[in-house]
């Protein structure tokens, strides 16, 4: 059967990581975007079925904006690159992540197979569109499972159309997946993915269960560990066992020190604090972010599965919910419930600029939680759940999702994460001079030559390491 829009690629494009949620969830932030191929006859549309193969279980969607192009682009330059897009689309780019280890990296079988690229179900013009700001939704049996703007990726439609067309000739009808925000997981046989774009009419498809199983020969279905938390979309970026340990023995005062020597200057979180200060707090930032109410939208965005609820149960194990409150302090920002809900998910910790509902309760919790004071009302009060896995203020602070955060009985500090491994490493080393340092003071030592520690004092302070900091 043809596709009701007419297509006809000669190739499907689809780009790995484009969204910054989605990066962040993978604990990678490509410097230029890279892509694999889908067959053309892996081209579907809507309310035809997505089939899982018997024996199978990591089905998984992948909400997605489709541009078709539309002009025969060849080496354009990425300021004509849209004139080049012939229509934008909604796009689920299905897969099986059980078979992703035959794949070797290709995505051939695991998201290649006949179906597993359903388009639709309309076709909207480029010219009437805003393509920087425009809303990409998905929902899996009536419940929002993915929301994101075309504002959060990291390289835009031309960026990528420029950048394919310099090697690449794209033609007429092809079709380019731009990539999916963070929230994408398995789906089960029976289940209704639905996509849409802005507020146009979903893309839809159910997920079916095939009636019989791979035949031979070939590679067999097989779930690693890796395409598990792939396929959940909770594979949260791991902080090495060596930099959490010493993240976990250094301050934050320590920790600031260190990021000031690199020019870092607003890096801790101002005027929070922590409901149990007995606890340390080291993990990975999970952003949510509220605006101020505005009572006709509450409705869309406040109730059901709303934004807060989302971004609690999106969260993965070691991950830290960081929420932008703006700061106010007239409604709470999260109660208990969704704490222990958080804490049952694995969550390191929660970090928000508004207050906490149910504030007693987190001294009782076991989960650091900083906040910047409490407050019994609903957060419907103030706040409107806006969205999630998005850049966000916090504390004065800008947060970006995949920041590493580490909090103290001061408060929390934020560490880039391209700097964490070296910013523990030094930390380390500069509070072992302190603790010599103070040993020395505590002597009688003066302070000249001694803090900051000179050359004068540096032999003696190498012995003293080398004697297991003895006094």
């Amino acid at each position: 059967m043809a596709h009701p829009l007419g297509l006809k690629p000669s190739k499907i494009i689809a780009v790995h990581l484009n969204y910054r949620s989605r990066a962040a969830e993978r604990g990678r932030f490509p410097a230029e975007p890279s892509y694999f191929l889908k067959p053309p006859s892996s081209l579907s549309w809507t309310g035809r079925d997505l089939v899982r193969p018997k024996g199978t279980t990591l089905s998984a969607f992948e909400g997605e904006i489709a541009v078709v192009i539309g002009r025969r682009a060849s080496r354009v330059d990425r300021a004509d690159a849209v004139d080049h897009i012939g229509g934008i689309t909604a796009a689920n780019d299905f897969g099986v992540h059980d078979l992703r280890h035959a794949d070797r990296g290709s995505n051939l079988r695991s998201k290649g197979a006949d179906g597993y690229t359903p388009v639709g179900p309309a076709l909207l013009d480029p010219r009437e569109l805003d393509l920087g700001a425009l809303r990409l939704r998905t929902w899996v049996n009536g419940v929002l499972a993915q929301e994101a703007s075309t504002a959060d990726l990291l390289f835009d439609f031309g960026y990528l159309i420029a950048d394919l067309s310099r090697l690449v000739t794209l033609e007429p009808g092809d079709i380019l997946l731009t990539g999916t925000p963070t929230g994408a997981t398995v789906v089960e046989p029976g289940d209704l993915v639905e996509v849409a774009v802005g507020d146009t009419e979903p893309l839809r498809n159910h997920v079916r269960e095939s009636e019989d199983e791979l035949p031979a020969p070939g590679a067999r279905p097989q779930v690693t560990a890796a395409d598990r938390a792939a396929a959940l979309g909770n594979a949260v970026p791991a902080i090495s066992a060596a930099t959490r340990l010493a993240l976990r023995s250094v301050s934050t005062a320590t920790l600031s020190s260190q990021l000031r020597r690199r020019g870092l200057q607003h890096t801790f979180l101002t005027g929070l604090r922590p409901a149990r200060p007995d606890l340390r707090m080291v993990g990975i930032a999970h952003t949510l972010r509220f605006l101020p109410l505005r009572e006709d939208l509450f409705a869309e965005r406040g109730g059901g599965m709303n934004a807060q609820k989302r971004a609690v149960e999106q969260l993965g194990p070691g991950e830290v919910l960081v929420i932008d409150a703006r700061g106010e302090q007239g409604a709470g920002t999260i109660g208990d419930i969704l704490a222990m809900r958080a804490l049952r998910r694995g969550a390191a910790g929660i970090v928000t600029d508004g207050c906490l509902r149910d504030s007693p309760s987190f001294g009782h919790l076991d989960l650091p939680t900083y906040s910047a004071g409490a407050h019994a009302a609903v957060l419907g009060r103030r706040h409107v759940p806006w969205e999630t896995g998005v850049d966000v203020a916090c504390g004065g602070v800008l947060v970006r999702p995949g920041d590493v955060l580490v909090g103290d009985g001061e408060g929390v500090l934020l560490i880039p994460p391209a700097l964490v491994d070296e910013v523990a490493r030094d930390a380390e080393e500069q509070e072992r001079q302190e603790r010599f340092i103070l040993h020395r003071v505590e002597a009688g030592d003066a302070i000249d030559g001694l803090y900051p520690l000179g050359p004068a004092k540096r032999a003696e302070y190498e012995r003293w390491v080398l004697a297991g900091e003895s006094p």
